[in-house]
């Protein structure tokens, strides 16, 4: 049997964290060191690896539910490789130390057991922005592999120099950048869906850190159909472009 296929074979390399390509994390198990992935995103493993649900205290699964940031995670333990992938989003891998991230709990694809988790409030001078008010920080020291769609940009924030962010297209950053919410303009045109201009809210940056921004967005392109409602045109509610939205490539 012969193939370019054959060129695809697992990656050679004693890393834990380890890319197989663009789209798919390698993660090693020695038996000591669990590791926890976004539920279902397992699409291959070798050895002797065990999947089970991870146990989140009423704490946590309060503030899922009252902040909408969470992360529903399996452990994957024992000795062996596994491979994990969603939807044919780029993988990265990021090193958590001191300083922590902040994240979207929608990009995380696996962590380390060891890292702690908890949903942050976002400064916010409103509460109407299509990513929500809340954000996930991650501290610790561990490795996070996050997922983007498409390759993203990662800007360096320095006091002599802001940076600001579509709020749809921000994945994550420094714990340490200080970070407000603001409307791009202060027009009434930004209570309608991103305005006439197509933008709508912004994450401003400011400190010492870096922001890791996607090319593309959790909502669909304007004139995309969003659904009935005083609600939808905001793009609120189960109704609206976040809602209808679940589960598809935008916030997957």
């Amino acid at each position: 049997m012969q193939s370019p296929l054959f060129g695809y074979t697992e990656a050679q390399t004693q890393d834990r964290y380890a890319l197989q390509n663009p789209h798919m994390l390698r993660v090693a198990l020695t038996g000591h060191d669990d590791v926890l992935a976004r539920k279902g995103s397992m699409v291959a493993y070798q050895g002797m690896i065990e999947f089970d649900g991870e146990y989140r205290t009423h704490g946590q699964a309060y503030a899922q539910a009252y902040t909408g940031e969470g992360l529903d995670l399996m452990r994957c333990s024992g000795q062996g490789t596994v491979y994990l992938a969603n939807l044919a989003q780029h993988v990265h891998v990021v090193d958590v130390d001191h300083d922590g991230l902040t994240v979207d709990s929608a990009y995380v694809l696996a962590l380390d057991s060891a890292l702690h988790w908890e949903p942050v409030a976002v400064d916010s001078q409103s509460a109407i922005s299509s990513t929500g008010s809340y954000s996930l920080r991650i501290s610790g020291r561990g490795k996070v592999a996050l997922m983007t769609s498409g390759q993203p940009l990662m800007l360096q924030v320095t006091p002599e120099k802001y940076a600001y962010a579509d709020a749809d297209a921000v994945v994550a950053w420094s714990s340490s950048l200080r970070v407000q919410m603001q409307a791009q303009t202060s027009s009434s045109s930004v209570w309608r869906r991103r305005g006439n201009t197509g933008e709508g809210w912004e994450l401003s940056f400011a400190g010492n850190g870096y922001v890791l921004v996607q090319p593309s967005e959790m909502l669909p392109p304007q004139g995309a159909q969003i659904g009935q409602g005083l609600m939808a045109q905001y793009g609120l509610g189960a109704q609206g472009a976040h809602g209808q939205n679940q589960g598809n490539i935008w916030t997957n």
